[in-house]
C-alpha cells in the first residue's frame, strides 16, 4: 500500500480518492478488489471505504463514519444520549437523524441507522465535536438527542409531568443529576416548532423543575 493511500489514517474516504491514489496502476479497480479481499480496505458502503485494522494507528470515529455514510444527518437519539452520558448503557448502534428518508446500513464496523427529522426541527441543537486526529463530526446536544428521543419514540403517552418522569426515569433510566445541568433553550426552540407538542411542554417543564 502506498504512502498517499496510508496517510489517510482513520478517516473514511470515496472511490474517487483512491483511484486518484492509483494513478499508476492500468486497472486500479483490480488493486481495489485485491486490498479489499486482502483486508487493506474496509467497504463501508459502495464506493467509501476505510483502511484497514493493521494499517490504521487510531480506531475509527464512529460518528464521523454516520455523517459520512448518509447525509445530510447528525448522531443523535440513543448513542448521543449515551455519548453525553445521559443514559448508563453503553449504545452498539449508531443512530443518526436526517432530512431524507429512512436509512440503515449493516457495516463491519457495526450498524447505522438514521431516523427521518422534520425541516424546521433538523437544525436546532447540533454541535461539533473533534476527534484525537483532528476531524470533527456533527452531533445532537444532549438537549437535543432528548428531544429526538421524545419525538421519534413511536407511542409515547408521557404528555404529563409525572408520566414524562416516569419515562425518563423508568424507561430511560436518565441521570438526573445531568438533567439539572441542561440548556433550556434547544428544547424551548424544539417545542416552538409545533410537533409533539404536549410530549415536549412536559419534558420542557421536567427540566424546568429541575433547574
Amino acid at each position: 500500500m502506498n504512502k498517499q493511500i496510508r496517510s489517510l489514517g482513520s478517516i473514511p474516504f470515496n472511490h474517487g480518492t483512491l483511484l486518484s491514489y492509483l494513478g499508476g496502476y492500468r486497472r486500479p479497480n483490480d488493486k481495489i478488489a485485491r486490498m479489499l479481499a486482502n483486508g487493506d480496505l474496509i467497504q463501508l458502503k459502495k464506493g467509501q471505504y476505510v483502511l484497514g485494522d493493521e494499517h490504521r494507528v487510531t480506531p475509527v470515529s464512529l460518528p464521523l463514519v454516520a455523517n459520512l455514510l448518509y447525509g445530510p444527518s447528525y448522531v443523535s437519539l440513543d448513542f448521543a444520549l449515551s455519548w453525553h452520558g445521559l443514559i448508563p448503557e453503553g449504545v452498539f448502534e449508531v443512530s443518526s437523524v436526517t432530512t431524507r428518508r429512512a436509512r440503515r446500513y449493516d457495516t463491519p464496523l457495526g450498524r447505522f441507522s438514521y431516523t427521518r427529522t422534520f425541516a424546521d426541527l433538523y437544525g436546532v441543537g447540533i454541535m461539533m465535536e473533534r476527534n484525537p486526529d483532528g476531524s470533527h463530526f456533527l452531533i445532537a446536544s444532549p438537549e437535543k438527542a432528548l428531544c429526538d428521543k421524545v419525538l421519534f419514540t413511536r407511542n409515547l403517552h408521557a404528555t404529563t409531568t409525572r408520566t414524562m418522569h416516569v419515562f425518563l426515569e423508568d424507561d430511560l433510566r436518565i441521570d438526573f443529576d445531568v438533567l439539572s445541568e441542561l440548556n433550556l433553550e434547544p428544547v424551548r426552540q424544539c417545542v416552538a416548532t409545533g410537533h409533539k407538542p404536549r410530549q415536549l411542554r412536559a419534558l420542557c417543564k421536567v427540566l424546568e423543575g429541575l433547574q
